[in-house]
C-alpha cells in the first residue's frame, strides 16, 4: 500500500512541470515557489488545526526539520538556478539521479537495485535525450539531484523518529520564510502575481496538490526503503512527458515511449519485486 501511494504521488509530482512551466510564462521561477510554499504551509497549518493534532517544537523536532529543510531547499534552489544555464532536458535527467546517489550513500547495494537502477537510467536517458556537454548549470543540478537525495534519506531516518506531520509543517514554514525574499531579488512587477487562470491551475497543482503529495511521502517513508523511494519517483519524469504530451502537445517520440516504459520496469523490479 505505501508503495501504491508513493507511485500514484509521483503522477501528481510529474504534473508540476507543466503546469510550472505554463505558470513561469507569466512569473518568476523563486516567486513562484514562494507562493508555492506559502499555499501549502496554509494547507498544512488548517490540517493541523482541523485534526486538532499538536505541534510538536521540541529539539528534536526541530533539528529534523532544519536539516531536512537545508537539503529541500538546496534542491529546489540549485535546479531552479541551474535552469538559467542548462537545457529543461539536462536538468530533467540529472536530477533524476538521485535514484543512483540514494543506493550508493546508503551502501544498499544488492543485485535487484543495481538492476532496477541501470534500467531506469537508460530510460531516462532514453526519454530526456540530454547532451553529452556539461557545463555549469548541469553540475549546479547534479548538486541538486545529490541534496534531493539527502532529503529522500533523511526522511527515511526522521520521520520514524520524530512526529512526522510536525516535521512537515515546520519544513512548509522553513521553506516559505527561505523564499521571502525572492520577489525583492528578483524584481517582479506586481501585475505577475495577477491571479490568471493559468497561475491559479499552477499553484494549485504545486501548491496543494504537491503539498498533500509530500505529506503522503512522509507517511510513506516511514514504511518504505530510501533506496526504493528514489527508485519509485524516477518514474516521475515519464509521467512529466505523458502529461506535458496530452496537455500541452509537447512531442513525444517512440524513443521516448521506450524510454519511458523501462522506468516503469525498473519501478517495478526495485520497488515491487522481490
Amino acid at each position: 500500500m505505501p508503495r501504491l501511494a508513493l507511485l500514484l504521488t509521483t503522477v501528481i509530482w510529474g504534473a508540476t512541470f507543466p503546469a510550472t512551466k505554463a505558470a513561469l510564462e507569466q512569473i518568476t521561477p523563486l516567486s513562484f515557489l514562494l507562493l508555492r510554499f506559502f499555499i501549502g504551509t496554509l494547507l498544512v497549518l488548517a490540517w493541523l488545526a482541523a485534526s486538532r493534532r499538536r505541534l510538536h517544537y521540541d529539539r528534536a523536532v526541530l533539528k529534523a526539520s532544519a536539516l531536512t529543510t537545508v537539503f529541500l531547499f538546496l534542491g529546489y534552489l540549485l535546479q531552479t538556478v541551474g535552469l538559467e544555464y542548462t537545457t529543461a532536458s539536462n536538468s530533467a535527467f540529472l536530477t533524476a539521479l538521485y535514484v543512483i546517489f540514494v543506493p550508493l550513500l546508503l551502501m544498499r547495494i544488492d543485485r535487484r537495485v543495481v538492476l532496477a537502477t541501470v534500467i531506469a537510467v537508460v530510460g531516462l536517458w532514453l526519454l530526456i535525450k540530454p547532451s553529452a556537454a556539461l557545463n555549469v548549470g548541469d553540475l549546479m543540478t547534479l548538486g541538486c539531484a545529490l541534496a534531493f537525495a539527502g532529503h529522500i534519506i533523511c526522511l527515511e531516518r526522521y520521520t520514524r523518529q520524530v512526529d512526522a506531520p510536525s516535521l512537515l509543517v515546520w519544513q512548509m514554514v522553513a521553506m516559505t520564510l527561505l523564499f521571502l525574499p525572492a520577489p525583492w531579488l528578483e524584481g517582479v512587477p506586481a501585475g505577475s502575481f495577477a491571479p490568471t487562470t493559468v497561475l491559479l491551475i499552477g499553484l494549485g497543482v504545486t501548491g496543494v496538490l504537491a503539498t498533500l503529495a509530500f505529506a503522503v511521502q512522509m507517511w510513506a517513508q516511514q514504511l518504505v526503503p530510501a533506496q526504493q523511494v528514489a527508485l519509485l519517483f524516477a518514474s516521475e519524469p515519464a509521467y512529466a512527458a505523458w502529461l506535458s504530451w496530452y496537455f500541452l502537445g509537447e512531442m513525444l517520440d517512440p524513443q521516448g515511449w521506450i524510454g519511458s516504459a523501462l522506468i516503469l520496469l525498473a519501478v517495478v523490479i526495485g520497488a515491487f519485486g522481490g
